[in-house]
């Protein structure tokens, strides 16, 4: 039996593990998927292919390329981007039995991978920060695998991806 690698952040426990980078290109077929879904205008956030009972299935997230977009991601946006991407990965993988599922990243989000929050600049997140052991919540500034900048009544905070354990999008 055949089976992919998922990339996800490690697991915040009692011990405080922080999240985990794990660059975009190192998730399998992303880089043969995300030109499709820029393409489009959209961002490829989260691409997950596993098999479950001799079925593939996949989980594509997508948002707005442009960050300032206001709208959110609705039905239409993911239609479209299923339409493209679905005919692409039955190529790519070679199999016709492909269960596919694409959705927005939500309202309130939980970053699963420390690269995602590129995708989320200037947005406003809660980031649990282990060196205060508390919630710190901002609007994104800025963000690269080593480090976030929020923006916290009119200061920017750097907080390094080492302190960070947990992450969530908030509705904003």
């Amino acid at each position: 039996m055949k089976t992919s690698k998922t990339y996800i952040l490690r697991s915040f426990d009692k011990t405080g593990v922080a999240l985990e980078y794990v660059s975009l290109a190192e998730i399998p077929h992303y880089s043969d998927c995300e030109p499709i879904v820029f393409g489009l205008g959209y961002s490829l956030v989260e691409l997950r292919i596993f098999r479950t009972n001799g079925t593939t299935q996949i989980r594509a997230v997508i948002a707005h390329a442009d960050s300032e977009n206001p709208s959110g991601i609705g039905i239409d946006d993911c239609a479209k981007v299923h339409r493209l991407l679905l005919p692409r990965l039955e190529a790519i993988l070679k199999e016709q039995d492909i269960y596919m599922e694409v959705t927005s990243p939500g309202t309130e989000r939980l970053i699963k991978n420390a690269a995602e929050f590129a995708f989320f600049v200037k947005k406003y997140m809660r980031v649990y920060d282990t060196t205060v052991s508390d919630w710190i919540t901002g609007q994104l500034i800025r963000a690269d695998k080593e480090q976030i900048v929020l923006l916290i009544d009119g200061t920017e905070k750097i907080i390094p991806l080492d302190n960070i354990a947990k992450a969530k999008l908030l509705n904003s």
